[in-house]
């Protein structure tokens, strides 16, 4: 079942970004432009159409002001 926590983990690391962007009040425009992705990539990968490959989630989480390792500790625990 390593399939079920991988998808897991990605789901919540999206999930959190979502919430995290909210937080910071940024739009998906904002927050694309930060990151260097388009804002239909933000739709998409929030609302589960695409995954992010590593490197876009890397800059989606620095553009939120996050580490992405610190993200996926913080869920590898609550798994």
């Amino acid at each position: 079942m390593v399939k079920n926590r991988h998808i897991k983990i990605v789901t919540e690391t999206v999930r959190l970004f979502k919430e995290l962007r909210l937080e910071k009040g940024l739009s998906h425009e904002a927050l694309a432009k930060k990151a260097g992705v388009t804002r239909s990539a933000i739709s998409h990968i929030e609302s589960g159409k695409r995954n992010p490959s590593l490197l876009v989630a890397l800059n989606i989480s620095y553009a939120l002001g996050v580490e992405l390792s610190d993200l996926l500790e913080k869920i590898e625990t609550s798994l």
